[in-house]
């Protein structure tokens, strides 16, 4: 059995399923200020009445480290940036603590200027003398070696409690984007490391000694303990839950979108042929671009518990999620409130959802039925022109795919996958309001943590040969080793396949069942004069993002439910 854990902004959902399909699912409040305590609730909640001997896993998606930087709640941190030759590294700063120094590797991965320990040492007694504790050191062709970061954090290492180091965190050569990802790991490290242990913790003195997953952006899970050197690769796990809870239900050969519509947000992904669309470079969160894998995602602040006023006399729903429902005992009417008036639901208060839309019905001319109406439609028409926009936003790139690199594809969705509590009364608003197509995806309102326990294990190893150099290496994975001249770019793709599989087991993917990939390779001459000295090499394969093996009844019996 595993159990699927997805924290939302309303609601924490739940399930627990085996091969055969869903066993039980619930439903915890999301306390935003203390996420550890709805993680623990629900999952207390799903096992009772269960052995936990035979849960094999937990998978959790939560909002931690996501909520940590768009709320900037995260400690701050020290940065050692050498960049050398070419653009300032200053133009990249992250925060207060940012120190460009001394230092300096070619894109060859030779030594151009040294670093200064004396200017590393004098920077750390500042940031000690300031309460610093959690550094990133990056430097521009580190990827290519990383001996110069190997060489200051070895100086740092005993004086914080923590040094990432930019060769460690990604095998990409975007130098900015590194140093960014870097910065967020530093950042968001403490917050995390803090709901790592209490996890820990709390399941040990409950008896609970079950392993732990968490899912990242890219629609695949790692370790628990391996969150710990990579903290921010849990940031936008949620929409990713979304759309890996829709994967299996969507129509083959078509594009579809896929929403997810919570109490807070609606979250929306695409799907070509079934396979979710991919970001190229990375998670962009507010000023930060990373390269942080990720799912081409959207989120808006637009979902069952969004406020609803009225503004220069016309109804505006959301971003604000202030409360609940009225029908709830909420102070402010809601899309829900709507439902409510138009006995769609009734598990509530009716009169007090009626007694909430009256006054906007007054201030507009409506009956309160028609203004229920009308509320859903302002909230459909948003999140409508929210999927427009991201499929522009894909358009307008070549799209990528966790199959392929498809130059010039256009994506022109279909039909549309919802999910989420509220997603069958929206449905029909969405499709009346579109030429989509509008299915309720099974099991609808635990489908995102369907998504987050059925996500296979996923991972990429980034691989680089300088055969004029005879260095073959993978600086994130600690790997280097000599090789010869003849070395080309089909023994680059076998080395790194190789690391790849060992990372991917070690991270818990069944060695059965591996889908490995190549999605990058690149080699050229290296020319002095006439004549040719040798191959530069980069080469990246990666774990196919999907569902895990040996789940296709699970999966076909919540269809039939």
């Amino acid at each position: 059995m595993i159990i699927g854990l997805d924290v939302g902004g309303t609601h924490t959902d739940v399930i627990l399923v085996d091969r055969n399909g869903l066993i039980k699912e619930i439903k915890v409040p999301t306390d935003s200020s203390d996420l550890f305590k709805s993680v623990l609730a629900g999952l207390t909640a799903i096992t009772e009445d269960h052995n936990p001997e035979k849960i094999n896993r937990i998978v959790l998606s939560t909002t931690l480290t996501t909520n940590a930087i768009v709320q900037d709640k995260t400690q701050p941190v020290g940065m050692f940036v050498a960049g050398g030759p070419g653009i300032d590294p200053e133009f990249y700063r992250t925060n207060a603590n940012y120190f460009p120094v001394a230092g300096s590797i070619d894109h060859r991965g030779r030594e151009i200027e040294p670093i200064n320990p004396a200017e590393i040492k004098d920077i750390t007694a500042h940031l000690k003398t300031n309460g610093i504790e959690h550094i990133g050191v990056v430097g521009k062709f580190s990827v290519r070696n990383p001996s110069q970061e190997l060489e200051i954090g070895k100086i740092l290492k005993s004086s914080f409690e923590k040094v990432f180091m930019g060769h460690r965190i990604s095998g990409n050569l975007n130098f900015p984007r590194r140093i960014a990802t870097t910065f967020l790991n530093a950042s968001v490290y403490p917050i995390h490391n803090e709901f790592y242990h209490a996890v820990e913790k709390s399941l040990a003195a409950k008896g609970l000694k079950l392993p732990i997953r968490l899912l990242k952006a890219d629609g695949g899970n790692m370790k628990f303990i391996s969150t710990i050197e990579h903290p921010a690769q849990t940031i936008l796990s949620g929409p990713a839950a979304s759309a890996m809870g829709a994967v299996a239900f969507g129509p083959r050969k078509e594009d579809t979108l896929v929403m997810d519509i919570g109490g807070t947000t609606t979250d929306i992904a695409v799907l070509i042929n079934r396979s979710p669309v991919l970001d190229p470079l990375g998670v962009e969160l507010g000023r930060y671009k990373t390269l942080i894998r990720s799912l081409e995602t959207l989120s808006i602040g637009q979902g069952g518990d969004s406020a609803v006023r009225i503004n220069n006399g016309k109804l505006k729903v959301g971003p604000e999620r202030l409360g609940p429902a009225m029908a709830y005992g909420g102070a402010l009417p809601t899309p829900t409130d709507a439902l409510f008036v138009l006995e769609n639901i009734t598990d509530g208060s009716r009169a007090k959802a009626v007694a909430g839309i009256e006054p906007l019905a007054s201030a507009i001319g409506f009956s309160v039925e028609a203004c229920a109406a009308e509320i859903l439609n302002v909230a459909c028409e948003k999140i409508l022109s929210a999927a427009r926009q991201l499929i522009s936003r894909i358009n307008s790139k070549p799209v990528y795919t966790i199959h392929e690199i498809q130059e010039g594809y256009v994506v022109r969705p279909k039909s549309i996958l919802v999910l989420g509590g509220p997603a069958p009364y929206f449905a029909k608003y969405l499709e009346n309001l579109s030429n989509y197509r509008v299915r309720v995806v099974p099991r609808w309102k635990a489908a995102n943590a369907i998504g987050a326990a059925l996500a296979r294990t996923t991972c990429d190893v980034t691989f680089f040969a300088d055969t004029e150099r005879r260095i073959a290496q993978a600086p994130e994975e600690n790997f280097r080793q000599t090789i010869d001249y003849g070395f080309d770019i089909n023994a680059a793709i076998h080395r790194a396949s190789e690391l790849l599989k060992a990372k991917a087991i070690k991270r818990g993917a069944n060695a059965d069942y591996l889908e490995m990939e190549v999605i990058e390779r690149l080699q050229f001459n290296m020319v002095r004069g006439f004549t040719t000295t040798g191959k530069n090499i980069r080469v990246k394969v990666q774990i196919t993002p999907g569902l895990i093996h040996g789940y296709d009844d699970a999966i076909r019996n919540l269809s039939n439910s």
